[in-house]
């Protein structure tokens, strides 16, 4: 078998693109990879444009071969678009090897070590803050939209739950506006304002009445806070038994400074590339728990990162705030590994996700069912993907639209 076309679809995700890879072959067989970044996507597209030449005529199920020859011919600028674009094709040739087998990539790398993997509902409020229109959600303009949205959540099913910094009624979260993801440095240059610590300590109280103690929840920081800053919201949120606050860094002693000074757990990891990014935070066991971004590693390399997460004693759970093709790409992640904590998703979204593939997930109480349909169990419908294209105007538009619009909790 030989790789015949490589081809990129940019779909249009709402207030983000999915980056998708189609891999055909000359005996018909097709894969498909997602490698979404809706921030660098030109550039992304155009990796993945650049590599082509090298993988055609080549055997798309020598997919180990593939990726040392990417890694080899991308050496002088390792890590972040090349991962990206790297990671798609090698979903996608991951997919025609276990389609051309007619097993699952599961079964095709060692066989499952579960048959449902438990999920956290993410971006729990923030999108319905910033798109609630988009979603066709109910919009959080009150603390009591908060509560509402958390006792739905438990009502749906769902044990465990993900949300930023919300702030009701001013379109937005602390980080559209103020954080390093704004369209501006924004005022707070990553220290945490005493109002923030006391909004932060409202918000996630609130969500802790509306769920219950028992209950899991996460609150993500993202980059928009310097060590000293997460160090105050942690201790501050001491009180919540929270599962996780996820703090991002490159820098492993400084993640391993702000885990010391708390009782509060820690994950880290969504921007991490192959086992050598990890390494020296496994070694110095500098978080409680680690993130995978299968879109960004891709599945082979993802599980030789999760494996060794398992020697040093550390759970992973996927980083997945992507489409349905890359939640398929995660569940079979998790179905390979025996260290899983818990995997991610977006349940508010676009109305046409649904429609992208073939299959969507199966949910049944909070967990998704792994599939057991050859490859990823899924494929993207072209017709959909052609149908909804990228639109970056549109897409500054909404980020606009996000922004607070004052700085009151």
């Amino acid at each position: 078998m030989k790789i015949t076309k490589l081809e990129t679809f940019v779909v249009d995700g709402g207030w983000r693109a999915w980056t998708y890879v189609k891999v055909e072959t000359d005996e018909g067989i097709t894969g498909w990879g997602e490698c979404s970044d809706y921030r660098v996507t030109n550039a992304v597209e155009g990796m993945v444009r650049d590599l082509t030449p090298l993988l055609i005529g080549k055997d798309p199920c020598a997919y180990e071969m593939r990726f040392i020859d990417m890694m080899r011919i991308t050496r002088s600028s390792p890590g972040g678009i090349t991962a990206r674009a790297i990671a798609g094709i090698e979903c996608a040739l991951v997919d025609i090897a276990a389609r051309a087998r007619n097993i699952s990539v599961v079964e095709m790398l060692g066989g499952p070590t579960r048959d449902k993997v438990r999920l956290y509902w993410s971006h729990c409020g923030t999108t319905r803050v910033r798109h609630h229109d988009m979603v066709g959600a109910p919009p959080i303009n009150t603390w009591a939209d908060v509560t509402a949205l958390g006792k739905e959540v438990v009502a749906r099913g769902f044990t465990a739950l993900k949300t930023n910094i919300v702030m009701p009624g001013q379109n937005g979260t602390w980080m559209s506006g103020f954080g390093g993801f704004g369209l501006t440095m924004g005022p707070n240059d990553e220290w945490a304002p005493n109002a923030l610590i006391d909004h932060v300590v409202k918000h996630i109280g609130t969500l802790r009445d509306a769920v219950g103690p028992d209950f899991d929840i996460n609150l993500d920081l993202n980059w928009h806070f310097k060590p000293e800053a997460c160090m105050r919201i942690a201790k501050a949120l001491e009180p919540f038994n929270l599962h996780w606050l996820e703090i991002d860094t490159h820098d492993a002693d400084a993640l391993l400074h702000i885990k010391q000074s708390t009782s509060t757990r820690i994950c880290t990891g969504e921007t991490l590339i192959h086992m050598k990014e990890y390494l020296p935070f496994f070694q110095k066991h500098a978080a409680d728990m680690f993130m995978i971004d299968v879109p960004w590693n891709g599945i082979v390399q993802g599980k030789k990162v999760g494996d060794l997460a398992a020697t040093f004693g550390h759970n992973i759970g996927p980083h997945n705030h992507y489409s349905h093709l890359s939640t398929h790409m995660s569940a079979a992640l998790c179905a390979t590994l025996h260290n899983v904590r818990i995997m991610e998703i977006d349940i508010d979204d676009v109305p046409w996700k649904d429609d992208l593939v073939t299959h969507k997930p199966e949910i049944v109480d909070g967990h998704m069912i792994i599939p057991k349909r050859p490859g990823l169990g899924t494929a993207i419908v072209e017709e959909v993907a052609r149908a909804h294209p990228w639109d970056a105007n549109k897409a500054a538009h909404a980020k606009q639209l996000a922004q607070p619009k004052n700085l009151r909790s």
